[in-house]
């Protein structure tokens, strides 16, 4: 495999590029690929040569996209649909990644790939168009559906993932307030990137949705890292209306994963497995004799 990974300096790009190492061609973030520049991403492409490029970049300031939608259109929207006509134009599979925010949130079961998404918000918007143009691009493609992603090298925007801005906070002794209305399946990084080079080598194509096992709200996900950190600090748990947000989220955008595993590829871990492992390589868990 030749890799090219756009959006490499974030959380998923990161770990695609400690698990393809010398296989990489290419890896950058923002600063050295504007994936707005359609001339620039085919130029570098055909430079490289790969014969998989990973797309891990996005506008993911949900918030901020209500207010800077052409820009979120741009990443979210035309970045796909550069990166994937350049592929198709070298004969590169293209491996894009979405979001469980093209739901509305209204099911009370697992959204399947058959389901119809319905955004509710810009970015939810933004990154089902660039589903779209992708599926137009007579290109082998595989775009996968994820939730809730945490791991090292969170947005720089936000402050890091979810997971640490929460022990972030913590430590400073205060009381954090949670949205608990809000139900989905975390995602550990470095358990994305090795579902996708699953299906990159059980030769699959289409769409998939890929997350940890189990599904929990925003609240249980703070409360459970706060567990596993050994921090003692009270989380109330506020609805998101309360929160006062720009951005609409779905209530219940929990991903069925069926499809993954019918091609015969084990199902990630659940995500409290995950979350352990990640407090173990934050440093956050607490020593046998704490």
């Amino acid at each position: 495999m030749r890799a090219f990974i756009a959006g490499a300096t974030g959380q998923l790009g990161r770990e695609l590029v400690r698990l393809l190492g010398e296989r990489v061609v290419f890896a950058g973030g923002s600063r050295e690929l504007d994936v707005r520049d359609g001339d620039a991403v085919a130029r570098i492409i055909r430079g490289t040569r790969p014969n998989v490029v990973f797309n891990a970049s996005a506008f993911n300031d949900v918030d901020g996209a209500e207010t800077s939608p052409h820009e979120a259109f741009a990443v979210n929207s035309c970045g796909p649909l550069h990166l994937a006509r350049a592929a198709a134009e070298n004969g590169a599979l293209f491996v894009h990644v979405s979001t469980d925010y093209v739901f509305d949130g209204n099911a009370d079961s697992p959204y399947t790939e058959d389901d119809t998404p319905h955004p509710i918000s810009v970015y939810g918007a933004t990154k089902l168009a660039g589903e779209q143009l992708v599926e137009q691009i007579e290109c082998p493609s595989l775009i996968v559906r994820t939730s809730g992603l945490f791991g090292a090298g969170g947005s720089r925007i936000k402050g890091g993932s979810f997971v640490d801005r929460v022990l972030a906070k913590a430590r400073t002794g205060k009381p954090l307030m949670v949205v608990g209305d809000q139900v989905f399946s975390p995602t550990y990084a470095p358990d994305l990137a090795a579902a996708l080079l699953g299906l990159i080598q059980k030769s699959a194509r289409g769409l998939f949705h890929v997350s940890n096992g189990g599904a929990i709200s925003w609240h249980g996900l703070a409360v459970a890292a706060l567990e596993q950190a050994g921090l003692k600090v009270e989380v109330k748990q506020i609805r998101t209306l309360d929160l006062g947000a720009r951005a609409r989220r779905p209530a219940h955008s929990v991903l069925s994963k069926e499809r993954f595993t019918g091609l015969g590829i084990a199902p990630l871990r659940s995500w409290r497995d995950a979350l352990e492992e990640y407090m173990v390589v934050l440093g956050a868990r607490p020593s046998v004799e704490a």
